[in-house]
């Protein structure tokens, strides 16, 4: 197939340019004007917006006969979201990978990396990794990898499934400093400089949630009596847990040399923290697409649909998020999808609501729309922190993350003019609420192709079936 008029930024030239490219499941080649130097004999030219299921099927079927004319739409590496929960198995009636897969290609996301506590068993050995990709290996329609975990349940055998969990091709090792999931309980911060010195042996980064248990802990008891629920569950989860937190891990880096990797950093703060050693370290962290959209003003409206751990912050914390994101410093924005049925998200009370938000498929329009349409990122950059970057922090590029020759063939389409209303009925997820219903994005993901295929069309939705998308090793 060949993608005809596409507007990229050119990681090699450092320019943007429309290009057309040659594919099959790789991407074969990439010119200016690559069409014209092609003989076209029996080739259909199909636009865009000419898309349908019965066409798209035969695309899909007989690529080498089609070109598609992407008329300028800006056309960028599939997106990475290396932060998922799929709940699959064990908390299927949340999510499950399935919903969760297609829900990511309808927002342009191509590839995602599955965390290791929201599943039964979880996945802190060889015998549970096995059990979850036998449970998941056929329920994906795009790439996904996965991550191991070590708590304070499987600490004392750390170092063998840390081994075994490295054979099975994990991305990495998932910890917490806070956790109050009775199987994925947090570990101290001495087992976590082991994790570290284990995991830098096996040459994987280490995952940290990084908020203080005691911290929070001593502001739940202040705060447990206070009148507005959801000022007493923010007031329990202050940026001065996400501080204390990433302070701690810092000065273990430091002293064994370690790789790490924060997620979903809420506080600016925090932040700022890792930027003042991240050069002389392999410490980077992520933030999240909601932190970058609310804050907790926004409570008052969006009450528990918005509620996750961190919560989102202050107006200050989210305008130097922002910047941090632009000028390079935080690394990429991740959705930290997990979404619940509405009896668990309104339970009646805040404080007992589940607290995740489905947020894969909003995670390229929110980014896209907030940042490269109101000029706080280039394309350049916009492109890095919702795909490039993940790829290359997990080991992904350039197979993923680039379009250049060689990659796989995996785009996200995007037109830029359209302004839309998200509505939660949209999800493809299981997830019945989101923070976003309502919310008016410019920029639309129009396409999703994964490996050379048409996996999701905004005209005809899902293209695929179950069980395309591939476990990346």
């Amino acid at each position: 197939m060949i993608l005809k008029n596409c507007y990229i930024y050119d990681e090699l030239t450092g320019q943007e340019k429309l290009v057309d490219f040659l594919v099959d499941e790789k991407i074969t080649a990439v010119k200016e004007e690559l069409a014209k130097t092609i003989s076209l004999e029996n080739k259909t030219t199909i636009k865009l917006n000419e898309l349908d299921q019965i066409k798209i099927a035969q695309i899909n079927e007989h690529s080498e006969k089609y070109i598609l004319d992407c008329e300028g739409t800006i056309t960028i590496p599939g997106g990475i979201d290396p932060h998922v929960h799929f709940d699959t198995p064990g908390f299927t009636h949340r999510e499950d990978f399935y919903h969760g897969s297609m829900s990511a290609a309808a927002g342009g996301v191509t590839t995602v990396i599955d965390m290791p506590c929201t599943s039964l068993p979880p996945v802190t050995d060889g015998k549970n990794f096995d059990e979850k990709f036998a449970a998941i290996k056929n329920e994906s329609v795009i790439d996904f990898g996965l991550y191991g975990g070590v708590c304070a349940n499987n600490f004392e055998q750390y170092e063998k499934s840390m081994e075994e969990l490295a054979g099975k091709k994990v991305k990495g090792f998932k910890t917490y400093f806070v956790s109050g999931m009775k199987t994925f309980p947090q570990i101290s911060l001495s087992q976590f400089e082991s994790i570290l010195l284990k995991a830098k042996e096996l040459n994987l980064p280490v995952l940290l949630h990084a908020e203080d248990s005691e911290v929070v802990s001593a502001m739940t008891k202040k705060y447990e009596n206070a009148n507005n629920d959801y000022l007493r569950y923010c007031n329990s989860r202050p940026a001065q847990a996400e501080i204390t937190a990433v302070k701690n891990a810092i000065e273990i880096v430091k002293r064994v040399d370690g790789n790490l990797h924060i997620v979903h950093v809420a506080s600016s703060e925090a932040a700022k923290l890792v930027n003042q050693v991240r050069t002389d370290y392999k410490i980077t962290y992520e933030t999240c697409s909601h932190y970058l959209f609310f804050t907790h003003d926004d409570f008052k409206t969006k009450g528990s649909s918005l509620k996750t751990a961190p919560v989102v912050k202050s107006k200050k914390d989210q305008l130097e998020l922002w910047k941090l994101l632009e000028d390079g410093n935080c690394s990429f924005v991740v959705s930290d999808h997990a979404p619940a049925p509405l009896y668990e998200k309104q339970t009646g009370s805040f404080w007992k609501d589940y607290g995740g938000i489905p947020g894969v498929q909003t995670l390229i329009p929110v980014i896209f729309s907030e940042g490269y349409k109101k000029q706080k990122l280039s394309l350049k950059r916009f492109t890095e922190v919702v795909s490039t970057n993940a790829a290359m922090r997990f080991n992904l590029y350039p197979k993923k993350g680039s379009l250049q020759p060689g990659s796989d063939a995996d785009f996200a389409i995007i037109n830029a003019n359209i302004s839309w209303k998200f509505e939660t009925g949209y999800l493809l997820s299981k997830g019945e609420t989101s923070p976003f219903d309502n919310e008016i994005f410019t920029g639309k993901v129009v396409l999703t192709i994964l490996r050379g295929k048409i996996i999701y069309s905004d005209a005809a939705g899902i293209a695929v079936e179950k069980g395309y998308g591939r476990f990346l090793t």
